[in-house]
């Protein structure tokens, strides 16, 4: 159920974000401003928020895919501590993976960001390890590919969408 919550809670955040910029600006990862403002909020809240549809789609499909395995994987062995863990593995996606940009753009008040790349990669990754030949079934290819090929692919497409792009991915 938290995999879905999320991707709602995610989608309907982003939506409305597309629509008021403000929301943007008050939730996206800021170095200078976490740093410099104590505006902490800032390394969980950007990963509800995303520059545009095929971002918000591209990393709610990798959560539906792979969330509810791990999630499930989590509650089975450590019952209701599954969820906080789950809860846990999510966020802390989101904060680690915003570390090294906290340390690099500190001082630098125009570096800003968005998106839920750096959790949802710590959602898949973990997934991948529990079963690293589970099967992703594409509307567009007729063959399952296996995990850990698609989270070779959901690597590559993370790393060209924050080098090639000017929306803050």
């Amino acid at each position: 159920m938290i995999t879905y919550l999320i991707i709602l809670v995610t989608s309907v955040i982003s939506i409305a974000a597309f629509r008021n910029t403000s929301i943007i600006d008050k939730y996206k990862f800021n170095s200078y401003l976490i740093v410099h403002n104590k505006e902490a909020r800032r390394l969980v809240s950007h990963a509800f928020i995303h520059a545009d549809w095929q971002h918000l789609l591209f990393n709610m499909l990798t959560m539906f895919f792979f969330g509810k395995q791990v999630e499930d994987t989590f509650t089975g062995y450590f019952g209701v501590k599954g969820i906080f863990l789950f809860i846990f593995l999510y966020i802390g996606g989101a904060v680690v993976s915003s570390l090294y940009s906290l340390y690099k753009h500190q001082h630098n008040p125009y570096y800003s960001a968005v998106g839920a790349s750096g959790a949802i990669s710590s959602v898949l990754f973990a997934s991948i390890l529990f079963e690293p030949l589970n099967k992703i079934h594409i509307f567009f290819i007729p063959i399952g590919i296996p995990a850990f090929i698609f989270g070779a692919i959901y690597l590559g497409v993370s790393y060209y969408m924050s080098k090639n792009s000017n929306d803050n991915i």
